[in-house]
């Protein structure tokens, strides 16, 4: 009887400490908006691209693999018709070069979305308020199958319709053949 208690408060304990660390983990996702710790200090710098699939606010931002920062906020300027997006950069990488390049990059196959920060070849570094210049959309999974599709698709009618072509060019040779022959 006792050993029996002692089991059902111990898978208790268990399953208690399972949720405690599944809520932690959920807190600390890119596109959770709830973050443990401090809010981080840094500057701030904007980026536009014209398609930043499901890039949300929190998203960390890297370079070279490396994280300097992340996602603050993201709006569609209604000016040039593109998705602009706030990034936070800690102050300690301070040293960035004002023509870098930015990028939206998947981590993994399945993985979130985050903004890859290419370096430039300039002396003059990045600012608070700055805009990075050169930006590369998301790749959007549904887009590339699409086309890959519609690729497919124009192929094997180009090849049915050379198939017809090629056809017609042999009958017409063979014909053209006969006529020789009947000729000597």
């Amino acid at each position: 009887m006792r050993s029996n208690r002692n089991l059902e408060v111990g898978t208790g304990l268990f399953v208690l400490l399972g949720f405690a660390a599944l809520a932690f983990l959920t807190t600390q996702l890119p596109s959770s908006g709830l973050k443990l710790g401090g809010k981080k200090t840094g500057y701030h710098v904007l980026a536009k691209f014209d398609n930043i699939g499901d890039l949300k606010p929190g998203a960390p931002v890297s370079m070279a693999g490396v994280n300097i920062g992340e996602v603050e906020g993201i709006k569609f300027d209604t000016h040039d018709y593109k998705a602009a997006v706030s990034l936070r950069i800690d102050k300690s990488f301070g040293e960035i070069p004002d023509d870098s390049d930015a990028s939206i990059q998947t981590q993994g196959l399945l993985g979130g979305k985050y903004v890859g920060i290419g370096p430039g070849g300039s002396e003059t570094f990045l600012k608070d308020g700055s805009t990075i210049p050169f930006t590369q959309s998301a790749i959007v999974l549904e887009n590339l199958v699409n086309k890959f599709f519609a690729n497919m698709a124009g192929r094997s009618s180009d090849s049915a319709s050379s198939d017809n072509a090629g056809a017609a060019g042999k009958n017409g040779e063979s014909g053209g053949d006969a006529g020789k022959e009947k000729q000597k």
